[in-house]
């Protein structure tokens, strides 16, 4: 069962020297929307609306599949792995709430949390490394973090997904301390 979609917040900023173009772009959690400052509060209403949808439609066009996942998995199996890592199959989930990702050696499949959709790829890569170690080494053992440590960008990309678990109230990633 899916959670609603929460409307994102909305800016409106009204322009003297824009006559008859409206645009919209995302500034972090909110849109932005520029409208003519002579615009009717009713079509002001109108385009907000439209351009909300604009910008939400461009930013679903923009998530990755499925299958850029698989070939970003295979790709960084063989960068950091030397092909070792191979994994069955490689999807995104809707129900992991709690984790970034998470890998079952027994069958080989990876899967990681959609949360990680509007993430930077090299956070998403540092996922995929952390869940291709485990087709090596199922625990968290130093011979797991010698491989993930692999990934040049580990460290900062666990500092990440920490700062964004403390924003959000989340149980940090593996292998990063909580206080």
């Amino acid at each position: 069962m899916s959670t609603p979609a929460v409307p994102p917040e909305v800016e409106v900023r009204r322009s003297r020297r824009r006559r008859r173009t409206v645009s919209a772009y995302r500034d972090g959690d909110r849109i932005v929307v520029l409208i003519p400052a002579t615009m009717s509060k009713r079509d002001e209403a109108t385009w907000v609306a439209d351009m909300v949808a604009r910008v939400q439609r461009q930013e679903k066009r923009k998530l990755r599949s499925d299958d850029d996942l698989v070939a970003r998995a295979a790709k960084l199996n063989d960068l950091y792995f030397g092909g070792l890592a191979v994994p069955a199959s490689v999807r995104w989930v809707t129900n992991q709430n709690a984790r970034w990702g998470s890998c079952t050696p027994g069958d080989r499949t990876i899967r990681l949390s959609d949360r990680l959709q509007q993430v930077p790829g090299w956070v998403v890569d540092y996922v995929l490394v952390h869940e291709l170690a485990h087709l090596l080494e199922a625990g968290h053992t130093p011979a797991f973090w010698a491989w993930v440590d692999r990934y040049p960008r580990a460290e900062k990309a666990k500092g990440y997904l920490e700062g964004y678990s403390a924003g959000a109230r989340l149980e940090p990633p593996p292998g990063v301390e909580s206080d």
